[in-house]
C-alpha cells in the first residue's frame, strides 16, 4: 500500500478570538503609557551647595561685581550722552539763522540764555505750592534737581567755563547746524568751553579776529607740513 503525506491545514489565516491574558497585557501597557512619570528619586544627589570661603564663591562674587560696574557704566555713559543731546539740541534750537558766526561776548549771552532755561517751570511749580490751602509742597524732587543743576552748571560757567558747541569758530558752527540730532554723529561737533571771563578780556570783534588770525597761522603750518611730507 502507498504512504500517502499527511497535510496538516494551515490555520494561520483564521482569526479567532484573542486570549485574555493578552489583551489585559495590552491594557497594562496602554494604562502604563498614560501614567505620569514618578518623581525623581529624592536619594539622588541634590546639587552641590557652594561654601561661601571657597575659590569658586569668590570667582562667582568677582564675576557679579564685574557684571555690576559694566552695568553701572553702561548706565552713566547713557546719561551723560542724553544730558550732552538735550544740551546740544537747545542750542541748536536757539541759533540765529542769519548768523555765519558768533563773538565770545554773543556766545556768553546765549549761555545766560540757557542758563535760564528751567525759569518758567519753576514759576510753574511755585504757583501750584502757592495755592490757598495746599500744605504739602509737589514736585519737590524735580525742584530740586533743577536748582542743583543750574547751580552746577553756573558755577562751571564762572570758573573754568561751561562747554557748548564751538559757534565761534564758523566752519564748527555750519557743522553743528546741520547735525540732524543723530548721537552716532556726536564726534563731528566739535565743543568749546567759554567761561564769564571771556566778557571782560576783549570786546567780540577784537576776539573774533584773533581767532580768524590763529586759524589762518595754523592753517599755513599744516599745509607746509604736508609739502615737506610730499617732497
Amino acid at each position: 500500500a502507498l504512504l500517502t503525506p499527511t497535510v496538516r491545514a494551515n490555520t494561520s489565516h483564521i482569526i479567532g478570538p484573542k486570549s485574555p491574558r493578552k489583551s489585559c497585557a495590552l491594557l497594562d501597557s496602554a494604562s502604563r503609557l498614560d501614567e505620569p512619570k514618578a518623581p525623581p528619586n529624592k536619594n539622588k544627589q541634590e546639587k552641590k551647595v557652594i561654601h561661601p570661603y571657597s575659590r569658586k564663591a569668590a570667582q562667582l562674587t568677582r564675576e557679579a561685581h564685574k557684571q555690576d560696574r559694566k552695568d553701572r557704566l553702561k548706565n552713566e555713559k547713557a546719561l551723560r550722552l542724553s544730558i550732552i543731546g538735550e544740551k546740544l539740541q537747545w542750542f541748536q534750537s536757539h541759533l540765529n539763522p542769519e548768523k555765519e558766526e558768533y563773538t565770545k561776548k554773543e556766545a556768553c549771552e546765549l549761555i545766560e540764555s540757557y542758563l535760564h532755561r528751567f525759569d518758567s517751570e519753576l514759576e510753574q511749580i511755585e504757583l501750584h505750592n502757592n495755592i490757598k490751602g495746599r500744605q504739602t509742597r509737589r514736585h519737590g524732587s524735580r525742584e530740586t534737581v533743577i536748582k542743583q543743576t543750574i547751580e552746577r552748571e553756573r558755577q562751571l560757567y564762572s570758573g573754568y567755563g561751561i562747554e557748548i558747541p564751538d559757534i565761534v569758530n564758523s566752519k564748527n558752527l555750519k557743522v553743528f547746524r546741520d547735525w540732524d540730532l543723530d548721537m552716532k554723529k556726536l564726534p563731528n561737533i566739535k565743543m568749546r568751553k567759554i567761561s564769564i571771563s571771556d566778557l571782560l578780556s576783549k570786546s567780540g570783534k577784537e576776539v573774533q579776529g584773533g581767532n580768524e588770525e590763529t586759524e589762518d597761522k595754523l592753517e599755513s603750518n599744516d599745509e607746509s607740513l604736508s609739502d615737506v611730507q610730499e617732497s
